[in-house]
C-alpha cells in the first residue's frame, strides 16, 4: 500500500472512531495512530508525526472527512499539546493566490551568484524576499531577518516551525514582529501554520505587534505576499500583493505612472 493510501486509512479510522454527527472538534492523541494501524493489520509507520505533519501541512485530508464538514467549512488538524492533536471545524478560506490580481515589477536585487545557483523550493523563495526586500515593500515597515527555520514549543499546541522570522520598525516606532511561511511548487499556505505563527509570536514576542505573512511562488516567477489576521479563531487574508523581480531596465516609464495612479487611488 502507498504510503498516502496508508496514512489515510489510518486517519479515517482515527476519524470515524470517534466522530459523532453535530461535533465541531474530535480530539485525538499520537497513540491512536497505532490503535488504528492494528485494528487495521496493517504495517505501523515508522515515523508517526510525519503522518500528522503531512495531512496539517502537505496532503489534504481524505474525501471522507471533509463530506461531514458541510458547505462553507472544512476540517483541519490543531496540536493541542505535546502527541495531542484534535479535528477541528472550521470555515473553509482559500489562501491560494488571485490569479486575477495586478503584479508589480521591482528592481532585482538579487546577488548574481545567489540567482545562479538558487532553486525553485521554499528556500529559493526565502532568499529571494530577503534579498529584494519584499517584506518591507508589502508592509511599508522596516524589516530585518531575524532567525531562518525557528522550532521551538507551545504548551497548548506542541512542536511548531516557522520558516523564517523577521522584526520590524515603523516611522512612528512601533516594533513588529513578522513571521514568514514559505510554500513553492503544489504546496499550498495552510491555515494551521498561520495559527501557529500567531500562537509563538503570543508567546514569544508579547510587547511587539504580529503581523504574519505567506509568500507563494506562482507560475512565470511572480511572487504573491499575503498579510493575515485572525479574528474570532478565523484566519483571514488583510491584503494580497503579487511581486515580479525584473531588471531595472525593464520597468518602463508606462509601469511607473501605473504605481504612481494606483498610489493616489
Amino acid at each position: 500500500m502507498k504510503k498516502t493510501r496508508l496514512y489515510a486509512s489510518i486517519l479515517e479510522s482515527i476519524f470515524s472512531s470517534k466522530y459523532k454527527p453535530g461535533a465541531a472538534e474530535i480530539q485525538f492523541a499520537r497513540d491512536d495512530i497505532a490503535k488504528a494501524a492494528r485494528e487495521l493489520k496493517i504495517n505501523l509507520p515508522k515515523n508517526l508525526g510525519d503522518l500528522i505533519y503531512s495531512f496539517r501541512y502537505r496532503a489534504s485530508l481524505p474525501p471522507s472527512l471533509l463530506e461531514k464538514a458541510g458547505s462553507g467549512k472544512t476540517w483541519i488538524i490543531r496540536g493541542t499539546g505535546a502527541a495531542k492533536y484534535a479535528f477541528v471545524l472550521v470555515p473553509d478560506v482559500s489562501l491560494s493566490p488571485n490569479a486575477s490580481l495586478a503584479e508589480t515589477k521591482v528592481p532585482d536585487g538579487t546577488p548574481g551568484i545567489v540567482a545562479k545557483y538558487a532553486l525553485s523550493d521554499e528556500q529559493a523563495l526565502l532568499a529571494l524576499v530577503r534579498y529584494n526586500r519584499l517584506i518591507d515593500i508589502f508592509l511599508g515597515i522596516v524589516c530585518y531577518s531575524l532567525q531562518n527555520h525557528l522550532r521551538t514549543a507551545v504548551p497548548t499546541i506542541g512542536q511548531v516551525e516557522t520558516d523564517e522570522l523577521y522584526v520590524g520598525l515603523s516611522k512612528k516606532g512601533v516594533h513588529y514582529v513578522i513571521p514568514v511561511q514559505a510554500k513553492a511548487g503544489s504546496d499550498r499556505l495552510s491555515v494551521v501554520q498561520i495559527e501557529q505563527d500567531i500562537a509563538v509570536c503570543k508567546q514569544k514576542f508579547a510587547s511587539l505587534v504580529c503581523r504574519p505573512v505567506g509568500a507563494q511562488f506562482m507560475s512565470d516567477h511572480v511572487i504573491a505576499l499575503f498579510e493575515f489576521e485572525e479574528a474570532h479563531d478565523i484566519i483571514t487574508v488583510s491584503s494580497e500583493k503579487h511581486y515580479r523581480l525584473v531588471p531595472a531596465e525593464e520597468i518602463s516609464d508606462d509601469d511607473l505612472r501605473l504605481y504612481q495612479a494606483r498610489r493616489a487611488d
